[in-house]
């Protein structure tokens, strides 16, 4: 499931693409979010759908080698640790996982070939023939073997991404929430196994992730002032747009979304612009932001519900 923290990465990075526009539609905007982060979720189930594909590649590699002209002792009496992996049997004959491929129409098919040659090069790793040699299997180590392939093996591999990012254009900044995703799937495997959810809870998400980007967007010239009376010393037009855009996502979290505290807020986003902004962006945005909440204050404009949410600044 994606954390707040995403929720936010996400719903900035369709901000900024509805303010280079001239004359944008938030409510079209709005729907381009909520599908964009859909698509994450196509992402993961691809992730989880090339796990059952290299799994069955390792029954047909087991096959084509028992049939060879001339095989080898280890050719008819395999090491089978792979193939009885009990996370992936579960994950292959997973209904939930079958009936998301089904409704998504996601397949590995025309790129099957990656598929071979990306079980043929995790054969090769030292990952693969530790997990292999080991003398004491286990649920454990089937569980932590596979989240090792998603983390080490297939997350950074160029072939994989290059190929996601063929299939969507966004998706190379999707990976590491797919396959977050992914590695929780693994870590809760108790037996059978469950599919993670996008949200970690739907309806208050999707209302943040609303509330954040139309509220932002219908707050934007109030918010404007607010940082020109503090940036007095600077030109407006100077200031990087994403840092603007980021002080304004604050405050529309101190004065409009009143479940999450201050400081959770303000701490996000210095954190955010450290990806996505210049390296002065930290310090300038929390000195801006620190000096709004004061008068914010002062004027008892913040209205945060629940034990502990006004404190900190």
């Amino acid at each position: 499931m994606l954390n707040r923290r995403y929720l936010r990465i996400k719903t900035m990075q369709i901000l900024y693409s509805y303010y280079q526009q001239d004359k944008p539609n938030a409510l079209l905007f709005e729907n381009e979010l909520f599908k964009s982060l859909d698509k994450i979720y196509d992402l993961y189930i691809y992730v989880l759908v090339l796990f059952t594909d290299m799994h069955h590649t390792a029954h047909l590699v087991l096959e084509e080698n028992k049939n060879k002209r001339l095989p080898t002792n280890e050719d008819l009496d395999p090491n089978l640790r792979f193939i009885d992996n009990i996370v992936l049997q579960n994950l292959t004959n997973s209904s939930e996982l079958k009936k998301e491929v089904l409704n998504r129409k996601i397949s590995w098919q025309s790129d099957f070939d990656l598929v071979r040659k990306l079980y043929s090069e995790l054969r090769a790793t030292d990952l693969y023939k530790d997990y292999m040699a080991s003398k004491t299997p286990s649920a454990k180590e089937d569980k932590q073997f596979l989240i090792s392939v998603a983390t080490e093996f297939l997350y950074e591999h160029d072939l994989l991404n290059h190929l996601f990012e063929e299939k969507n254009l966004h998706w190379a900044d999707d990976t590491f929430g797919a396959f977050s995703m992914v590695s929780r799937t693994f870590e809760n495997f108790t037996g059978t196994f469950k599919l993670v959810p996008l949200f970690k809870d739907a309806e208050d998400d999707k209302k943040f992730i609303s509330d954040l980007f139309l509220k932002t967007i219908a707050n934007d010239k109030e918010y404007e002032k607010l940082i020109e009376e503090k940036t007095k010393n600077w030109e407006f037009d100077r200031i990087a747009s994403m840092d603007v855009l980021l002080m304004k996502m604050a405050m529309t979290e101190f004065l409009h979304i009143n479940n999450v505290p201050i400081k959770v807020s303000l701490n996000e986003y210095i954190d955010i612009s450290k990806d996505y902004s210049t390296p002065n962006s930290k310090t300038f945005i929390n000195g801006i932001l620190d000096k709004i909440i004061a008068d914010l204050k002062r004027d008892n404009l913040i209205q945060k519900t629940g034990r502990g949410l006004m404190e900190g600044n």
